[in-house]
């Protein structure tokens, strides 16, 4: 069940195009929200129709699709699917010289060639279909830490930096960027230093779904089971947030509690509460399995990422200290580096490492997780 969030879809895109004088999203809007909270579904379904309706040439790219492929050359793919529609016209304003600065063979562009040394730029493809198709382009990536993992998918942020800066200006947004991801730490990469691609640009927490949703949910159960009329908007609420506002797991649980195979002896919203915590429980069991499971160094290693989250250095005498502590001798940088390579290596992997040598965890639930262990002063686990 999709719940449309037409509303936000619509502010988000009045901002993308600068028709908010008090924001900065038509430079570039960055997008954070947990894994499952709705975020791939809302830019989907809600925003790039909102875009659409105002004439605007929308482009998604899901990096976490195929996480084995390049972002660079995903994001090629998708502006070369995006382009082919508009080839003829690109050829004639080619050989008008409108777009003279474009790579052409024979007056044909080599989509396979985009972002390539031997092909079209990526700033110049945009520039050729926002001409081509004489409307403004959007560009929404999913995912796009990922973007991050590999040489080429850094070059192509830092190319749709420059394509930014070359097309827009005050008053007249032609290429509008919408970057979202699942970690927070992670995105923060691409705009907190003065390497980043987007240096300056700020992050924004998506909210996640409301009592809004709730309450839509709830009247859908009164309709279908009069029976069961009134249901308690509260507690389904808190049932949701124990789901870590997660509409999959949270409908998934409800088909299970309000099937017509299943007696309930109780209430539909206590049942579902009452699932969202073994869920949760059976979650963190999972985490401390997996933790549990490590050699020693990479429990010191992985402890002292989630400390420290984005601050996390591997190899500075601070961690040399705390890795000393945890194992109960010092390790050596070796032995540091093999243990971020073992958690990289999982299935799932554990750690994630940036083209540029930096580190974070994979599953950013795990941060929670590890507070709430912490906060309760039962960090670390034990086997006992």
């Amino acid at each position: 069940m999709h719940y449309p969030r037409t509303e936000l879809a619509e502010q988000l895109a009045e901002a993308l195009q600068g028709k908010n004088p008090f924001g900065d999203a038509h430079n570039g809007l960055f997008l954070a929200a947990p894994r499952r909270t709705g975020k791939s579904t809302f830019l989907q379904i809600d925003l790039k129709p909102a875009l659409e309706r105002r004439g605007v040439i929308v482009v998604y790219v899901d990096f976490w699709a195929n996480p084995r492929r390049d972002p660079g050359e995903l994001l090629a793919e998708a502006l070369a699917k995006a382009m082919a529609p508009h080839l003829g016209v690109m050829t004639k304003l080619a050989a008008k010289s409108r777009l003279s600065k474009l790579t052409v063979t024979g007056l044909e562009f080599d989509l396979a060639k985009i972002g390539r040394s031997d092909g079209v730029s990526i700033p110049d493809a945009l520039q050729a279909l926002q001409a081509a198709a004489e409307a403004p382009v959007a560009l929404i990536l999913d995912e796009a830490q990922h973007a991050l993992s590999s040489q080429a998918g850094e070059a192509a942020m830092m190319a749709l930096k420059s394509a930014r800066d070359q097309m827009n200006r005050p008053g007249d947004v032609r290429l509008m960027l919408v970057l979202s991801g699942s970690d927070r730490d992670k995105l923060l990469r691409l705009v907190n230093s003065g390497a980043a691609p987007f240096f300056g640009s700020q992050i924004t927490r998506m909210p996640t779904l409301g009592p809004d949703f709730i309450d839509h949910v709830a009247t859908l159960i009164e309709r279908q089971r009069p029976g069961l009329k009134p249901i308690d908007r509260s507690a389904l609420f808190e049932a949701f947030q124990a789901f870590g506002a997660r509409p999959q797991f949270f409908m998934d649980a409800l088909g299970h509690v309000l099937s017509p195979f299943e007696s309930l002896a109780e209430r539909p919203e206590v049942a579902i509460l009452a699932r969202a915590r073994e869920h949760e429980r059976d979650e963190h069991k999972q985490m401390e399995s997996d933790y549990l499971s490590l050699r020693p160094a990479e429990q010191a290693v992985l402890w002292r990422m989630l400390d420290q989250g984005p601050r996390f250095r591997p190899y500075d005498s601070d961690a040399n200290d705390f890795y000393a502590k945890v194992v109960g001798h010092r390790i050596t940088k070796a032995r540091v580096q093999m243990a971020l390579e073992s958690l990289r290596d999982r299935t799932p992997p554990v750690v994630w490492k940036s083209a540029r040598g930096e580190y974070a965890v994979e599953d950013a639930a795990m941060h929670s997780w590890f507070e709430s262990r912490r906060d309760s002063n039962s960090w670390p686990p034990t086997d006992m």
